[in-house]
């Protein structure tokens, strides 16, 4: 019996991490379609560990002191004070900035700044694919190492970020390495989904006892066929599109409402709908 508190921890532990592994999964994906590496990840995610600590851990209504944000996280001292010295949560930008570039956005990057590959007014000059000089070849093997040349050569091209010519040198069209094209806003929009979906199951895994949980749900079945695909997107976009409207229309009715030009206490919230499809066997990415 005495053994049992710690072996609840541990099952609970695994559950965790099991956990992460599933929704990590996805994020992973859609980072490296976005030309994001393990790096420029880490990096980010450590930025956001020492954030969270130090916003929302602290004691006695307190701000969390750098010992007790390094107990928290895991990370020294002196890593917690470089991140807060930095703002801590680092934009990616600054991140891309840094040494953590991925080889091809190295390559390209290079490409756009080193004098012996950009023309008079500092655009970047088309290259031929190898030979000593100002080549492709020489580019890689000064910003990729021992990356192969032409393998990196074919997902630049694969990835839109340079192109060919007609004299078979090539041109960069990017200066960044992006693998898939993604809009920008739809890209902001996917984060502030994630967020709040996060948010609602983390309030309702770790609330106090006296909160609220917050409505979170699933309809979902193993063994539809897949020929059906069409005809559920169609009730989805028929039904969630109707359903999100009349909530709208109950929010729109419920919000604050000035008294004697008097601000009043407002919070945001709402609801989100999303589809559920499994990745079938042989579906490319």
């Amino acid at each position: 019996m005495g053994h049992s508190v710690p072996h609840m921890a541990i099952q609970l532990q695994r559950s965790i991490v099991t956990a992460s592994l599933r929704w990590l999964r996805p994020i992973a994906r859609w980072l490296l379609k976005s030309g994001v590496t393990w790096k420029e990840f880490a990096e980010l995610s450590r930025g956001v560990f020492v954030s969270v600590a130090a916003e929302e851990f602290g004691l006695r209504g307190r701000p969390t002191n750098v010992s007790r944000i390094a107990l928290l996280t895991g990370m020294t001292r002196r890593e917690v004070r470089r991140y807060r010295e930095s703002g801590v949560e680092t934009p990616a930008e600054d991140v891309r900035a840094e040494d953590d570039l991925n080889h091809a956005s190295r390559v390209l990057a290079g490409w756009h700044l080193d004098a012996e590959f950009i023309d008079e007014v500092g655009r970047p000059r088309a290259l031929e694919a190898k030979g000593e000089g100002a080549t492709f070849e020489q580019r890689v093997r000064r910003y990729a190492g021992d990356i192969p040349v032409t393998a990196l050569m074919k997902e630049l091209v694969r990835s839109n970020s340079i192109e060919r010519t007609q004299d078979g040198c090539y041109r960069a069209l990017r200066r960044f390495y992006m693998p898939r094209a993604m809009d920008g806003q739809a890209v902001e929009r996917a984060g502030a989904v994630i967020a709040d979906l996060a948010t609602t199951v983390e309030h309702n895994l770790t609330r106090d006892a006296a909160e609220l949980p917050r409505f979170e749900g699933r309809a979902q079945n193993r063994h539809v066929d897949p020929r059906q695909l069409p005809a559920f997107r169609a009730f989805m976009e028929r039904e969630g599109q109707a359903f999100l409207e009349r909530c709208d229309e109950w929010l729109s009715g419920h919000e604050s409402q000035q008294v004697d030009g008097a601000p009043v206490a407002t919070v945001r919230m709402g609801v989100g709908v999303f589809a559920i499809q499994e990745r079938m066997v042989g579906e490319e990415s």
